[in-house]
């Protein structure tokens, strides 16, 4: 299993652009830096949901363990790269929303749209790994449920040779929901969600 927390890119490196799938001309900024507080926060979470897949028996990978994203070329590409020479069962992209509206809250989890010869092949396995994760996860944290999010544009997605997804846990940019994403207990439930989902996607091997 690998666990992909986002961003902690250095600045300069995030800063750069990469093409966003095999052979594109289309380039994206490697990161952004996400919305404020989101790195440490991910972070947690992983850590968590990685405790708690080992006790089940899982093999768990995580891109960063650490504040500082610094795997091969800092980008999403390798960030994709990571998984894939694993050759992950999952890539579960750990992220919290940000919204220029301060009552925007929930969860929703990210898939790939299907692109022939980038995501043909880890299309369907992502799309049954996103609806059992954001059911398991809005189950266990009673988050709104904003439901699945079909994404074209994604350099991680559009990458990956294993399937995909990106949870994105709730809103920075929404008071209480910051709280909660802060607080220990709500990142246990966050993990206890995801991996529920994980399991309910595939058995360790």
């Amino acid at each position: 299993m690998c666990l992909d927390p986002g961003h902690g890119t250095p600045p300069a490196v995030g800063r750069q652009t990469e093409p966003i799938g095999p052979g594109s001309s289309v380039r994206k900024i490697k990161d952004g830096g996400g919305a404020s507080g989101e790195a440490e926060v991910v972070l947690a979470i992983a850590h968590k949901t990685r405790t708690l897949l080992l006790r089940r028996g899982y093999r768990v990978a995580m891109t960063r363990t650490g504040p500082t994203f610094r795997y091969g070329n800092g980008g999403n590409v390798a960030r994709a790269q990571f998984c894939n020479t694993r050759r992950a069962k999952l890539m579960v992209r750990i992220h919290a929303d940000g919204s220029a509206s301060p009552a925007s809250h929930g969860v929703s989890t990210l898939y790939p749209a299907l692109r022939s010869g980038w995501t043909d092949d880890i299309y369907s396995s992502s799309l049954r790994a996103a609806r059992l994760v954001q059911r398991t996860t809005v189950s266990v944290t009673r988050a709104r449920d904003l439901g699945l999010i079909r994404r074209s544009d994604l350099t991680g997605f559009n990458w990956a040779d294993v399937p995909a997804i990106l949870v994105e846990t709730g809103f920075m940019t929404n008071s209480r929901e910051r709280r909660l994403l802060q607080s220990s207990d709500y990142q246990w439930k966050v993990a206890r969600g995801l991996t529920r989902g994980v399991a309910a996607f595939t058995p360790p091997s």
